[in-house]
């Protein structure tokens, strides 16, 4: 493995791992929507390296990377009309509170 593919890994890899560490311990739903964010970044990041070292000349893991990054995009904005419909109606966006909003 080139050291110059590290350089490109061990970040992605760090972002991944505080994404998940994010995800697990946070209760806010905004939080969580970030450190959701962060994890499909670093996967972003994996996708442009790898199709750089392994097929230098093929542009398929950038348009993985571009398809990826519009359906995160639209993915967010989705996530926080739900946030925000959830908060109007319980004031909070705790995760624990959530369960009051069953009938």
């Amino acid at each position: 493995m080139d050291l110059t593919m590290l350089m490109y890994l061990v970040p992605s890899l760090v972002m991944f791992g505080c994404g998940i560490f994010g995800f697990i311990t946070h209760k806010n739903m905004i939080s969580m929507l970030i450190s959701l964010e962060l994890m499909l970044n670093s996967t972003d990041i994996n996708f442009a390296v790898f199709n750089r070292y392994l097929f230098p000349g093929q542009l398929d893991g950038m348009f993985f990377t571009l398809f990826a990054i519009a359906i995160a995009a639209a993915e967010t904005a989705v996530a926080i009309a739900i946030i925000i419909n959830v908060y109007r109606i319980a004031k909070n966006v705790d995760i624990n509170q959530i369960t009051k909003l069953k009938f």
